[in-house]
């Protein structure tokens, strides 16, 4: 592992950190809890690695005990999970492959950067999106020419001169919630399918949704686009007022959020030929999952 760029003296660690939560880069912050016999690092000892495995400021144990602790934090942005490693520095076999005559424990951190929630639209159910989008850990962008501040509070970026929607560029880890009543919805739809976007949802009618369907397959996209598009929005929880329907819409960008990682972990353990379920003794806790095989819906479905 090249850690040639590293700043083991001197660092200040929640510096550091502060420094890649402002560029928006994940990182995973390594700490030292226990340290018995003979190790190269103490309980407090810090370490921030970045998504590869590399020690970016920080020391937390060198040789193969970095490299088990770099594993880790590798594991833990991808499942978005936090870990304790347990590090046996005195057994060559099972252990780090160093007999030094100690043990760590060390707690890996997973730090990511918020995810985008863009809500088009300016009525009741984008306000309360707006609200639990920020009580659920979203950074929420509202793109919408009758926007305003005093409305939408808790948005960390409000767009309200963007009729043609250019300033729409999700990322492909984002969610989209429109609910613009009917107002260029086809049109930003075009725009979203054209995009990497992983999650698009569309408050509509049956006859509305009906209409923008035909309008999408006429623009040329074929089944496979169209079938990103969850409409009705949310999971069926039998809402009625907006906030309500709201609540089912963020339930269900929660749950595919925290599906993603789940996802990815199994998709790894199986490469690996591991069990999908960790038992109880394994190091990495359970993964949130969809659970009670609901079915996210679709248009196409």
């Amino acid at each position: 592992m090249d850690t040639s760029n590293a700043d083991f003296s001197g660092t200040d660690i929640l510096r550091v950190a502060a420094e890649l939560i402002a560029a928006q880069r994940p990182f995973a912050l390594a700490i030292v809890i226990e340290a018995h016999g003979s190790t190269s690092a103490r309980a407090g000892a810090k370490a921030v690695f970045d998504a590869e495995g590399t020690v970016l400021a920080g020391w937390a144990g060198g040789g193969c005990a970095e490299s088990t602790i770099a594993h880790a934090a590798v594991e833990c942005l991808e499942t978005e999970t936090p870990q304790i490693v347990d590090v046996d520095l005195d057994d060559e076999v099972l252990g780090a492959g160093m007999p030094c005559g100690g043990r760590m424990r060390v707690y890996v951190e997973p730090v990511t950067p918020r995810p985008t929630l863009w809500i088009l639209g300016h009525g009741r159910v984008a306000e309360c999106l707006c609200h639990l989008g920020a009580l659920t850990s979203f950074n929420v962008v509202v793109d919408d020419a009758m926007a305003s501040p005093d409305r939408f509070p808790e948005a960390s970026r409000l767009i309200a001169d963007d009729r043609n929607y250019s300033a729409l560029a999700p990322a492909p880890s984002d969610f989209v919630v429109i609910a613009t009543q009917h107002r260029g919805d086809h049109e930003s739809l075009r725009r979203l399918l054209a995009s990497d976007v992983g999650y698009i949802a569309l408050i509509a009618s049956r006859k509305r949704t009906g209409l923008v369907i035909k309008y999408l397959r006429q623009a040329g996209f074929d089944q496979n686009a169209i079938d990103l598009i969850r409409a009705p929005a949310g999971i069926e929880i039998g809402a009625r007022t907006a906030e309500e329907i709201a609540l089912s819409i963020i339930s269900e960008i929660v749950l595919v959020r925290r599906s993603r990682s789940g996802s990815q972990r199994q998709s790894d353990n199986a490469a690996r030929g591991e069990c999908a379920a960790p038992s109880a003794e394994a190091r990495v806790p359970a993964l949130l999952s969809a659970s009670g095989g609901r079915t996210l819906r679709a248009v196409g479905e």
